[in-house]
């Protein structure tokens, strides 16, 4: 008698405590639908900077960091739970999701790695568009400045070390006060 509770193992663990391959699986679909709705959120986003409608900007970009919290917070589960399979599994326990995959049984692999395809696709997309909705608060902070410099009646240039030069005098400009 091994002195261990029923249903016990070598290491004191019931087989419910364990972290499955399925556990896995369900928070790997948690983290697609979490960066699907990223990318949602960073594509809102884009249609507010593009329409020029800063008005709804700050709730938008709210929004993208209330899902990226969620995306924090479901990553560490994730870590924790590849961890555990990646241990089942004989592997490192800092294993890649492709090494995973790649030990894992049928069906689990092909699960695994299609996961793994899917986040790399996300990934991509969301950092495509994510430099481009940067770009675009670039271009109309830019224009903004440029706007706030016509009324302060100066001139903003470049000095000889590329640095931005405020100053000068600018000619009278004719505003239309119905805009």
């Amino acid at each position: 008698m091994s002195g261990l509770p029923n249903g016990c193992g070598p290491t004191g663990e019931r087989p419910e405590d364990r972290v499955s391959l399925t556990d896995l699986a369900s928070v790997l679909w948690r983290s697609r639908e979490l960066l699907e709705m990223l990318l949602f959120k960073l594509e809102e986003e884009q249609l507010l900077l593009a329409a020029n409608r800063s008005r709804w900007l700050s709730h938008a970009t709210r929004e993208v960091e209330v899902v990226l919290d969620q995306i924090r917070q479901t990553e560490v589960i994730r870590a924790a739970y590849a961890q555990d399979v990646a241990v089942e599994l004989g592997l490192d326990p800092e294993a890649s999701l492709g090494e995973l995959a790649d030990a894992a049984p049928d069906p689990w692999s092909d699960l695994l790695h299609q996961h793994r395809k899917a986040f790399l696709l996300l990934t991509s997309e969301i950092k495509a568009l994510a430099d481009l909705n940067r770009d675009l608060l670039t271009a109309g902070q830019r224009a903004a400045r440029e706007t706030m410099l016509v009324f302060a009646e100066t001139v903003e240039t470049y000095g000889p070390q590329g640095q931005t030069v405020t100053g000068g005098a600018r000619r009278p400009t004719l505003v239309d006060e119905a805009i």
